[in-house]
């Protein structure tokens, strides 16, 4: 079990497919075509990598 949020956007205000990332109150948005970082808020590096790694 991890601490993560995972919400899945397939259509999203025109936006490509996409994921949001929650824990607490840090947020993290991914593309996943290819897989990348969009957006981060409050997660560390290492973090990030953990989470790209399961997205």
């Amino acid at each position: 079990m991890n601490p993560y949020s995972f919400i899945f956007f397939s259509s999203d205000r025109g936006e490509p497919a996409h994921i949001h990332v929650k824990r607490d109150r840090q947020l993290t948005q991914f593309w996943m075509n290819p897989v990348s970082l969009e957006k981060n808020l409050g997660f560390k590096e290492h973090e990030l990598n953990q989470i790209a790694r399961l997205v």
